[in-house]
């Protein structure tokens, strides 16, 4: 089994519309202003680069952020932006994330 798994191809296709869609919500919802205009030039070392992120794993972590799951001080200001970010809008930001920018 684990042989099976390390064959499958490692590289993630993204869906291009969904990633336009999730680019755009990226930009429109601020995250540019602290996780930088690529995703992967934050303005603090501490924040996390998220260009090229599992897209499940981001999508869990955004959601976890909403309902104060995850919640390590850093998250306080994500907390109220992501009050307005619905699931669909995290699915397609998580697509643009793992799509080749």
């Amino acid at each position: 089994m684990a042989e099976w798994l390390t064959s499958l191809p490692k590289e993630v296709k993204s869906d291009a519309t969904l990633a336009a869609k999730g680019a755009a919500l990226y930009n429109n919802k601020g995250c540019t202003a602290c996780h930088g205009a690529d995703a992967q030039t934050p303005i603090m070392p501490s924040y996390p680069k998220l260009a090229g992120q599992n897209k499940d794993y981001a999508v869990a972590q955004m959601k976890d952020i909403k309902s104060g799951a995850r919640n390590n001080g850093l998250t306080a200001l994500m907390k109220g932006i992501m009050a307005s970010v619905s699931d669909a809008e995290m699915e397609d930001m998580a697509e643009w994330l793992v799509s080749p920018m």
